[in-house]
C-alpha cells in the first residue's frame, strides 16, 4: 500500500514540474501569437490543462487535508495553509485574466500579469514539492 507522503510526493511532483512548463513555455508563447489565434489557441488550452491541473490539484488539497488530520504539525499545517494559497490564487487571480482571454478583453498588460503573478504560484508549488520532499527523506 502506497503510504500518504509518498502520494503527496508524486501529486506535488507533477504540479512542480506543471508550473514551471507553464511559467517558462505556455503564458510567455501566449505574447507570439496574434489575438485572432491566440483566442483559439487559449480555448484548447484551457480545457486540455484542465485534463491534467483539476486531478493533480484536487488530490493535492485532499492529501494534504489528511495530512493535516493524521499528523497535526508545523509542516503539515504550513504545507496545507500553501496549498489553499495556491487554490485561492488560481480561482481569484488567473481564472479572471484567463477568462479576459477567453472573452477577448484582454491587453498586453493581462498578459504581462498572467506571468509575472505566476512566479508565486511556481515558487509556492516549488516550495510545497520541497517540503513533501523532505518529510519523504526524513
Amino acid at each position: 500500500m502506497l503510504k500518504l507522503e509518498f502520494i503527496r510526493l508524486l501529486l506535488d511532483a507533477g504540479l512542480l514540474v506543471l508550473i514551471w512548463m507553464v511559467q517558462l513555455v505556455v503564458y510567455p508563447s501566449f505574447y507570439y501569437y496574434q489575438k485572432e489565434n491566440l483566442l483559439r489557441w487559449h480555448q484548447l488550452y484551457t480545457q486540455r490543462i484542465s485534463y491534467v491541473v483539476l486531478p493533480l490539484m484536487l488530490g493535492q488539497i485532499i492529501v494534504a487535508g489528511l495530512q493535516v488530520w493524521e499528523q497535526y504539525t508545523w509542516v503539515t499545517i504550513l504545507s496545507f495553509g500553501i496549498v489553499f494559497s495556491l487554490w485561492a490564487m488560481t480561482f481569484l487571480v488567473f481564472v479572471p485574466l484567463h477568462n479576459k482571454i477567453a472573452n477577448d478583453t484582454y491587453d498586453a498588460n493581462s498578459l504581462q500579469q498572467l506571468v509575472e503573478k505566476n512566479w508565486w504560484r511556481t515558487a509556492l508549488w516549488t516550495l510545497v514539492f520541497l517540503l513533501s520532499l523532505q518529510a519523504q527523506l526524513f
